[in-house]
């Protein structure tokens, strides 16, 4: 008898995967897809729960970079690498130079989330993302691709996706697991603790409605002093817990969504808030007016009186009108067919 082909194989690589992190759960929705098309997945990370562990690869940088060598023998056997972030942010830059070399020549999707000139603090940052004849470019927003091309990278826009079929969570139960009365208003703000999410807004935004502020998110990037200081000093009842059950239940939980980010390169909160038909203050960051442009009606983050007339007097069609868009957009399916595209010109499709 001659052996069964296997199936081809991708590897999925990044700093950290399996968290919930914006960059883990795409990388997580990423993986089913390819799955259910056919494909063997591997995953490999510095950290979390992956296949293949290699601990240089991880940030926050806990030791020196991986060699060459543990990256070709952590991905050889994938007929397709994804790299997911890190090509793309120099949090590592000494496992992406590794990463850089090791994969030169073969089949790669670099997925960026994000790029250096996109934040302050790697502004001056030349020469990312890397490129090779061998690789190609996605970006999770049209801004990033239109900066590529500027300087000279082709790339791809696949937007997030997410499942527009989920059916939305138990309010009344999670808010008794939460400890919130009967007509207590509840502001979610479904986020990491870092500095660019700006929880003060979110606070501030929370003390003008009257409402609870529910954190779900831990402090990262050496943001815990300056959390802890802002949430002891808010003039409003705080919560700092991860969701009891599923995120469906803390969206169904809550009255209305905080997301006063300065930057994201996406930001899956616009779309969850959407699809849980929960109203929803953003700050109007450059991807947000992207996706704004669709047709989504949001409310600010500066001024609390829109909002709170809104939840006075609630406008159920404004919520319709954003989940329709939402389930029109940003659906997995759609997700698929790009994806599966992209790889077809790698040949691996």
């Amino acid at each position: 008898m001659q052996p069964q082909a296997r199936p081809p194989r991708i590897a999925l690589l990044s700093f950290r995967l399996g968290g919930t992190d914006g960059v883990a759960v795409v990388a997580d929705s990423w993986a089913d897809i390819l799955r259910d098309a056919g494909w063997e997945v591997v995953t490999v990370a510095g950290d979390g729960p992956v296949d293949r562990l290699v601990p240089g690869l991880a940030w926050p940088v806990v030791g020196p970079p991986p060699t060459v060598e543990e990256v070709t023998a952590a991905t050889d056997d994938a007929d397709v690498v994804i790299v997911e972030n890190l090509c793309s942010l120099p949090l590592n830059p000494g496992a992406t130079a590794v990463v850089v070399d090791a994969l030169a020549g073969r089949p790669v999707i670099l997925h960026h989330h994000d790029l250096p000139w996109q934040r302050e603090r790697f502004a001056d940052v030349e020469g990312w993302p890397a490129d090779d004849p061998a690789w190609r470019h996605v970006t999770i927003n049209d801004l990033s691709r239109h900066e590529l091309a500027e300087r000279g990278i082709d790339a791809v826009t696949i937007r997030n996706g997410l499942d527009v079929d989920q059916p939305l969570g138990e309010r009344d139960a999670t808010r008794r697991r939460l400890g919130v009365a009967d007509g207590e208003r509840l502001l979610l703000h479904p986020v990491r603790a870092i500095e660019r999410k700006d929880v003060p807004a979110a606070v501030a935004l929370a003390e003008r409605l009257g409402a609870t502020y529910w954190l779900t998110g831990p402090a990262e990037e050496d943001y815990l002093p300056t959390l802890d200081a802002v949430l002891a000093a808010a003039r409003c009842r705080v919560l700092h817990r991860p969701a009891p059950t599923t995120m469906a239940d803390a969206y169904a939980a809550a009255d209305a969504v905080a997301f006063p980010s300065r930057w994201e390169g996406f930001g899956n909160p616009l779309v969850e808030s959407a699809l849980h038909r929960r109203p929803l203050a953003v700050h109007r960051y450059p991807v947000a007016e992207e996706l704004a442009a669709l047709g989504f009606e949001w409310f600010p983050t500066d001024d609390a009186a829109p909002l709170a007339a809104f939840l006075d007097a609630p406008d159920d069609a404004l919520l319709d009108r954003n989940r329709a868009l939402a389930r029109k957009h940003f659906s997995l399916d759609r997700v698929r067919r790009e994806l599966l595209d992209v790889l077809d010109t790698l040949g691996g499709g």
